[in-house]
């Protein structure tokens, strides 16, 4: 793994405890194929580390848009059964969204809004024709439910709205300014964007997030943004955090072929 790995990295003020290894992973939104690569490479680096603790953490956005939410909730079924790993899924906006479907077939017209065909799809089921048929979204809603598997609804009602690991603060969305990370809100954890994008006020922690995307990896000294839009841009990211040091890994897909990149993140 030296060769992703081996090469300089700048150092940040923000750390992680001595002997500790975090990947933070962002938004797959069905990508089955790049965060397949993504972990291949995740496993290898931490199978070589001399870390005692081993952390991945997902920032949410597994589902919808992309082609195959069903394979991701497979692979992250099979990682978080891993004895050396300390996973953490994080829940995002559109797994809220999907088991609120579940419970409220109701909210199925507003979902797919959201990308929910593609999850549909996924799971072999089809939405209703029209959006107004009320009938239809319950019957969506139970054939849904009848086809995911228990391990899946498990993985998705066991989710957190943050995580806290040395000097980061792990979330979906991020975080309200002037109010303490650990009183945020469930609504501001999983779907804020202004005012905290642009704030210039720090945090107690540095905020590792996904749920907004963007061209490249953000890091800004206060937040470090990882969803850099993987279902239209094939390009799914995810940041190593050891020490003071950040290195940014991306799985980067097209016709099937989905290769690996490396660089140090300033910030």
């Amino acid at each position: 793994m030296s060769r992703f790995f081996g090469r300089r990295r700048e150092q940040n003020a923000s750390c992680v405890p001595p002997g500790c290894v975090v990947w933070a992973v962002g938004d797959i939104h069905g990508r089955a194929d790049l965060v397949d690569r993504l972990i291949q490479v995740i496993r290898a680096d931490l199978a070589c580390s001399d870390a005692e603790r081993r952390v991945v953490v997902f920032l949410g956005d597994y589902v919808d848009r992309g082609p195959d939410s069903r394979g991701v909730l497979d692979q992250l079924v099979n990682l978080v059964t891993d004895p050396s790993l300390e996973v953490r899924l994080l829940q995002g906006n559109h797994e809220e969204r999907m088991l609120a479907f579940l419970d409220d077939p109701g909210v199925g017209p507003a979902w797919c809004d959201y990308g929910e065909r593609e999850t549909l799809a996924s799971y072999g089921v089809n939405p209703p024709a029209m959006r107004t048929d009320k009938n239809g979204w319950a019957q969506t809603a139970a054939a849904l439910a009848e086809a995911l598997p228990a391990t899946h609804r498990a993985l998705l009602a066991e989710q957190p709205l943050w995580a806290s690991i040395g000097d980061y603060f792990f979330c979906h969305a991020g975080a309200r300014p002037g109010v303490a990370l650990n009183a945020q809100s469930g609504d501001d954890l999983l779907w804020i964007r202004e005012p905290f994008l642009t704030h210039p006020a720090a945090f107690e922690q540095t905020v590792v997030h996904g749920h907004t995307p963007t061209e490249a990896v953000v890091s800004d000294g206060r937040r470090i943004g990882v969803d850099t839009g993987a279902y239209a841009t094939n390009v799914l990211s995810a940041v190593r955090l050891e020490g003071s040091h950040r290195v940014v890994l991306q799985a980067r897909g097209r016709g099937g072929v989905v290769s690996i990149e490396t660089a140090p993140l300033p910030g």
